[in-house]
């Protein structure tokens, strides 16, 4: 089953971690948080869960990983100002890892200079960002590019998204 590099800090959206999460891991596949460090307690957006990071992200390469999954809230973006996550992101777009995005998650993408060309979707707020990083938007509960690249826009569309991530993950 697949290795999934799982970023994300503090105010992250619970819901959008730990639903699939779950999903995920009973389908067999093997979730790795990557934080600022290892063994950091972090805590989500609406403060429902708690979540300690498995690893730090000066501990991980991304050809160690399968999938590259980020949940939203403001983690995303706190994460997007830091250099490491940026470049491990833009090594997993590089290597063509199969990639999750959920909400605010495609900021990352944005900042990794990762998006041309590509079809995606995202929270409402950042789809203009999304047109000006080079992607082509929709606003559609979930959307698959190249059978790489899922995305959805906010926490309703979470049973979408779920589904269509285990089914890219498991071709």
């Amino acid at each position: 089953m697949s290795k999934i590099a799982v970023l994300m800090t503090n105010m992250f959206e619970d819901v959008e971690y730990t639903k699939p999460a779950e999903q995920f891991s009973n389908a067999g596949h093997e979730l790795t948080v990557i934080s600022h460090k290892a063994g950091e307690s972090l805590t989500g957006k609406q403060q429902d869960a708690t979540v300690t990071s498995d690893k730090g992200i000066d501990d991980v390469n991304a050809e160690d990983f399968d999938v590259l999954f980020i949940p939203g809230g403001f983690s995303p973006d706190e994460l997007r100002a830091d250099d490491r996550f940026v470049n491990f992101t833009k090594k997993m777009m590089y290597l063509n890892k199969k990639t999750l995005v959920i909400c605010h998650g495609p900021q990352l993408l944005i900042t990794a200079e990762a998006l041309h060309g590509r079809n995606i979707t995202g929270f409402k707020s950042i789809q203009t960002d999304l047109k000006y990083a080079g992607a082509n938007v929709f606003d559609e509960e979930v959307v698959v590019c190249g059978g790489t690249l899922v995305s959805s826009r906010n926490p309703d569309d979470i049973p979408a998204f779920i589904e269509k991530s285990l089914s890219v993950m498991d071709s």
